[in-house]
């Protein structure tokens, strides 16, 4: 009796460990996830402004005479 009693209790606080696991890796990964947007939408943003201004020092490459 003793045996499933610590049985039981090791297989519950297994899964509640383990939910607590799963929980704080979904929350890194949404941590990173939202990191990785502001990256790209920075990197996004400095590609605009760095053909804006090449455009702008070289604008015979615009075709436009």
């Amino acid at each position: 009796m003793l045996t499933f009693v610590a049985t039981s209790i090791l297989y519950v606080c297994g899964f509640v460990f383990l939910y607590g696991v799963i929980r704080l890796a979904v929350r890194h990964a949404l941590e990173d996830i939202e990191l990785r947007r502001v990256q790209a939408a920075r990197a996004e943003e400095m590609a605009a402004a760095r053909d804006h201004a090449m455009l702008q020092k070289h604008g015979f490459l615009t075709n436009n005479g």
